[in-house]
């Protein structure tokens, strides 16, 4: 109780998650009177990031980093135009499936929403669309990213788990293509009570340079998942060869990207990388501490006076998920929650780990669309100007629907782990 009642104290006053975890650990030690403990402290740290999983991480934010400095985030949303064309509401529908080709690509909802959100909300604007439901949209776009391959946080949570880092982002596929079409489907319901504008027409020859002229641009996803699902690379090769990929489409397509650039894009890519290795190192001392205070055990005691089969535990976590990521961010939320929940997840309940990934990545990411909060509505709100409250309320039923597309998840695992050999 006193470890996490300081652990809740020194968060809600600003101190940064990874700091949380460490000196939350340090204050268990000494209330525990085990201080022999001190010494596996830095051990554990170690422990926490001696994964070669986790190599993934730099290389897929490295790739990222490399793509919106090469422009190739223009050329995917040209594309994804000349596929959808004319039709009522064309650029809200693009705004979603330019989302999911970008997705495949950087990973991460809030670098997502805020490179998307550069790159849509202006465009949207000047075709006549409000700037709060543009917005929006594209929050809702930035959900994609944890949860078509690659994405950081099911690398993270591969390596808390203890899967295979190339299960868990095939188990992303089907769930991010279902969430594409269900947005698709809540777009057009929405089209009937609103009157979009449609996109400008294109003929057919010009769609067809349009989408000849940036096709070079998908061979950066086709490498790295199709890589991943042909078995001829692992996550971390197939993010290797990604990131040269990047590089010379950049260079030698579309000509944006210099050499000269790598420098400034390696730093921000070690910084970023350092952030999200430094929580994995705390979360792994974190963890050590929990089985040691024999909290998963406490906890899972208390669920079976709750839930008493796996859809109902399900349902319970989707709650106790949700509710957490509203106020923490994903890797974060993920860190905490996975080493207590999962053991009950899997050996009471009998739950495939890697569904069980699935359910949570999804959940908490779908925390960050929810109020209090609502991190990806604040990196929307920066970018563009838009109140994040009035783009909550405008973009409601996104929100309903990827509710339900989270429970369908919960129900049929088969959806998570249909495409896995």
């Amino acid at each position: 109780m006193i470890t996490s009642l300081f652990f809740l104290a020194i968060l809600l006053v600003g101190v940064p998650i990874g700091i949380c975890l460490c000196l939350a650990g340090v204050v268990f030690i000494l209330n525990s009177g085990s201080t022999v403990l001190f010494q596996s402290f830095p051990l554990q740290m170690f422990a926490g990031v001696d994964s070669y999983g986790l190599i993934a991480i730099p290389l897929f934010i490295l790739i990222g980093e490399i793509m919106n400095s090469g422009g190739i985030t223009r050329r995917l949303v040209d594309l994804a135009m000349a596929f959808i064309g004319s039709v009522k509401g064309g650029l809200a529908y693009v705004n979603i499936l330019a989302n999911m080709m970008v997705s495949s690509i950087i990973g991460s909802a809030t670098a997502q929403v805020a490179i998307m959100s550069q790159v849509m909300v202006p465009e949207m604007e000047k075709q006549g669309y409000d700037k709060t439901f543009a917005a929006g949209l594209t929050v809702y776009g930035g959900m994609l990213g944890p949860i078509i391959p690659p994405s950081v946080m099911f690398v993270v949570y591969s390596v808390l788990a203890q899967v295979a880092v190339s299960d868990m982002l095939i188990a992303g596929i089907i769930p991010g293509i279902l969430l594409t079409l269900l947005f698709f489907v809540v777009i057009a319901c929405m089209g009937f009570f609103y009157d979009y504008p449609r996109s400008e027409y294109r003929t057919l020859r010009q769609r067809a340079r349009t989408a000849l002229s940036a096709s070079p641009t998908l061979l950066i996803p086709i490498v790295i998942v199709g890589s991943i699902l042909g078995g001829f690379a692992n996550p971390t090769e197939a993010a290797a060869v990604g990131a040269v990929a990047a590089a010379l489409v950049g260079r030698y397509v579309t000509k944006e990207f210099h050499f000269g650039h790598l420098p400034r894009i390696l730093l921000r890519s070690a910084m970023y990388s350092a952030i999200v290795l430094f929580l994995v190192a705390a979360a792994a001392v974190f963890s050590w501490l929990l089985i040691y205070g024999k909290v998963p055990q406490a906890v899972a005691a208390w669920i079976q006076t709750v839930a008493h089969d796996p859809v109902t535990f399900l349902l319970l976590t989707n709650v106790i998920l949700l509710v957490i990521g509203t106020v923490i961010d994903g890797i974060p939320g993920l860190i905490m929650t996975v080493p207590i929940l999962l053991p009950i997840a899997t050996e009471v309940y009998g739950i495939d780990p890697r569904h069980f990934g699935v359910v949570a990545v999804i959940n908490l990411v779908l925390g960050l669309m929810s109020p209090p909060v609502g991190l990806s509505f604040f990196v929307a709100s920066a970018v563009t100007g838009a109140k994040p409250g009035k783009m909550f309320i405008v973009t409601l039923p996104f929100f309903i629907i990827s509710c339900v597309a989270l429970v369908v998840l919960s129900l049929f695992p088969s959806l998570s782990l249909g495409l896995i050999k």
